[in-house]
């Protein structure tokens, strides 16, 4: 038996069949049958168990059911005593109770067709019991006991697992049917099991040393107990009420009867009105299905024509939205070929106000410096004239005074004062040609400067160039690895060490090389630069705005880096960076913009209206730190960061080497280097700054480097390891 499985719930009709049968039993004058088969049961109703009890029924016929368990929970197999017949084929029970013989007065027991495996040893017990049918079950032995059932006329076992029966048989004398599978049966043998009954008997009889007799002989026993049992009972009862009982129940049951008949004319007679209310139905229908029919042919000839009339309509609607997004199309098209060209127009017009403006610009300045030199040569040469007059005056009043007596003198100051006269012209001619030298000179100045600006902003150059700083910093450290080589000596480190300063040392070759192609190109940029007048002047101004910015005085620098980081990064932000010299040279606070309003920023000269603003609304915004304010002025003078020393580093000039032009290249020294590690082997002061190609040491300072051909045989002696360098620098000059 499973542990789980899913109850069946009965049928509605199951349980009417079951209630007509609980009531039926109830009933005043019913039988001793208590029949609630096919109901598709899963369990026995306690209520079942109560009306044997009470009402002392005899039959209880459970067939056809689903039944695992006869006992349901809270029941005894004891209120079942008055039973005789119990009759339990096609459930699913598996096992009987184990206290089944309490039903003394069981005659009649049918199991046939379960899922029995074993019988319960009580089952000897059923005294009175003459039918035992338990065909078509799990049944593989049959248990000693059943020789204790002394009134046991019919015992089938057929279609069961059983091969063997017990010798106890032989003392069950009243059997006159015994059923089995005689063809596998191996005790008694198969050849005795098909002979019958009385063969069966004989063999287990002799098997257990009994005399056989046939059953005839204990039969009157067992009927004249039934009958005795039969007698008791009417001496028990009185017969008149016995018969009055019978009448009552024959006059009820005729009573029943005529109901019934009744019920049933009557049922029929409402049956046929339902016919025919039915064909009047169907008949009304069809009729209304018929017209509805109709009605929705008509309906949908007129869907018809109408949605053919709202698709053509559709159509032409269509083809006229088509027409009109054509037509839209093209003039958006031509609208925008005409904003297109109205666009570029303006922009060449824009363009064309721009460099009329620029070039004004040019010419106005031009105009103006060639006015003011003129104006400086005439001022210079009207100050000489009215200095010669002065000197003619007096000169003329000394020789009116002495003119007789110094002629002769006369003469002679007449030819000093001519030689004097072109004295100053040749000054005045020398001044004008030095005022164009320097003004040429200023020119070839602005253009290293622009050259070398073009460098530092060109990222090909600036890669080569921090190519060129790793490889010197690789260098060093090689240099540095074979100084301390005595200390190591080591061979294979030696060899390791040449092969990468030659490595090394051809890629710094190679990399100059590619400095110098770079510089040579930029160069020649400079020169396409040079033929365009436009370009030229422009970037003459550039070169002249730059220097402005690089002749930016230093205090003004410092005061500029002392403002507030938030007040500088705001100003960045509304692209108001020219503001940030008058904030520094008035040394504006977020404190001092909080009392201040547009108009004392306007006579600062900050005149834009949203830089006022987004400058109060920050001082606002700012909280206020009166401590800060207080260590402020004790902090002393401002100390410049890297980031402004790097600002005041001088810009480029024409003096400043570009390319070096010999295989030496001095290089910084590491900040890093220990003492004594990067000294100079020549003076063993300074550090060492310069790289020998292609040999690749760091072994000298610039000082050094600088009188290398006078002091050879120095270098060799004090450092004979580094003679190398001298023979590359021969080699290389």
């Amino acid at each position: 038996m499973p542990l789980f499985y899913k109850k069946k719930r009965p049928s509605e009709d199951s349980k009417k069949r079951l209630e007509y049968q609980l009531c039926l039993s109830k009933e005043a004058g019913a039988d001793d049958i208590l029949d609630i088969s096919n109901c598709e049961l899963s369990e026995v109703p306690s209520s079942a168990f109560s009306i044997c009890k009470v009402l002392q029924k005899k039959v209880f016929i459970l067939h056809g059911n689903e039944l695992r368990s006869l006992l349901p929970k809270g029941c005894s197999i004891s209120t079942l005593a008055t039973i005789k017949v119990l009759d339990l084929h096609e459930n699913k029970l598996t096992l009987l109770p184990d206290d089944i013989g309490q039903l003394s007065a069981l005659q009649v027991l049918n199991a046939e067709h379960n899922q029995i495996k074993t019988l319960p040893d009580s089952i000897g017990d059923l005294r009175n019991l003459q039918t035992l049918n338990v065909k078509g079950n799990c049944l593989s032995e049959l248990h000693s006991s059943v020789g204790c059932m002394s009134s046991l006329r019919t015992l089938d076992l057929s279609e069961n697992n059983i091969r063997e029966l017990p010798k106890e048989l032989a003392n069950v004398r009243t059997l006159e049917s015994l059923t089995l599978d005689a063809c596998v049966m191996n005790y008694p043998p198969a050849s005795v099991c098909t002979a019958g009954t009385e063969e069966i008997q004989r063999y287990l009889c002799s098997e257990l040393g009994v005399e056989y007799c046939p059953p005839s002989q204990y039969l009157l026993p067992v009927l004249e107990n039934d009958d005795g049992k039969q007698n008791a009972d009417c001496v028990d009862g009185e017969d008149i009420a016995w018969q009055s009982k019978f009448m009552d129940y024959e006059k009820r049951k005729e009573q029943k009867q005529l109901e019934k008949l009744n019920f049933e004319k009557e049922l029929e007679v409402k049956q046929r009105e339902q016919a025919q209310l039915l064909v009047l139905s169907n008949s009304r229908k069809e009729g209304m299905l018929l017209s509805v029919k109709l009605e929705q042919e008509r309906l949908e000839k007129d869907m018809c024509q109408q949605q053919k009339a709202q698709e053509a309509e559709r159509q032409r609607v269509l083809e006229k939205v088509r027409q009109a997004e054509t037509n839209l199309a093209t003039r958006i098209a031509n609208l925008q070929l005409d904003n297109k060209r109205q666009a570029k127009s303006a922009e060449f017009l824009q363009a064309l106000e721009e460099d009329r403006i620029r070039m004004e610009h040019l010419t106005v300045i031009t105009q103006e410096e060639a006015n003011s030199l003129r104006k400086r040569e005439i001022a210079v040469a009207m100050q000489t004239m009215l200095s010669e007059s002065y000197s003619m005056r007096l000169l003329q009043e000394a020789s009116e005074n002495r003119r007789q007596s110094m002629v002769s003198e006369a003469c002679r100051s007449m030819e000093t004062l001519d030689k004097k006269f072109e004295n100053v012209l040749a000054l005045q001619q020398l001044d004008k040609s030095k005022a164009i030298s320097q003004i040429l000179q200023e020119e070839e100045m602005q253009k290293a400067a622009f050259e070398a600006l073009q460098l530092q902003k060109d990222s090909v150059h600036g890669y080569i160039r921090n190519q060129i700083k790793l490889i010197e910093a690789e260098l060093m450290q090689l240099t540095k690895l074979e100084v301390k080589r005595k200390n190591l000596d080591s061979e294979n480190l030696q060899e390791v060490l040449a092969e990468q300063r030659t490595a090394l040392t051809d890629m710094l070759q190679q990399l100059l090389k590619q400095r110098d192609q770079r510089e040579m190109e930029l160069k020649q940029v400079l020169m396409e630069m040079e033929l365009k007048s436009d370009s030229t002047q422009q970037n003459y101004w550039m070169i002249q705005y730059q220097r402005l910015l690089d002749a930016k005085p230093l205090s003004l620098r410092m005061q500029e880096a002392g403002v507030d980081k938030d007040l500088g990064s705001l100003l960045c932000k509304l692209s108001a960076q020219h503001y940030l010299p008058i904030i520094a040279h008035h040394r504006i606070t977020a404190e001092a913009l909080r009392h201040m309003t547009t108009r004392d920023l306007s006579k600062l000269g900050i005149s834009e209206v949203g830089v006022q603003k987004s400058l109060l609304h920050w001082a606002i915004e700012q909280p206020s730190s009166p401590k800060k304010l207080q260590e402020e002025p004790e902090a002393g003078p401002l100390v410049p960061t890297a980031p402004l020393q790097q600002q005041l580093t001088p810009p480029l000039t024409p003096n400043t080497p570009l390319t070096p032009q010999t295989p030496l290249i001095p290089i910084a020294p590491s900040p890093v280097d220990g003492p004594g590690s990067s000294e100079c082997v020549v003076c063993m002061e300074a550090g060492c700054q310069v790289v020998f190609l292609p040999c690749g040491h760091v072994c000298c300072c610039q000082v050094t480097e600088d009188g290398i051909d006078e002091r050879r045989e120095e270098v060799i002696l004090r450092s004979r390891e580094h003679s190398c360098c001298i023979i590359a620098t021969d080699l290389n000059n």
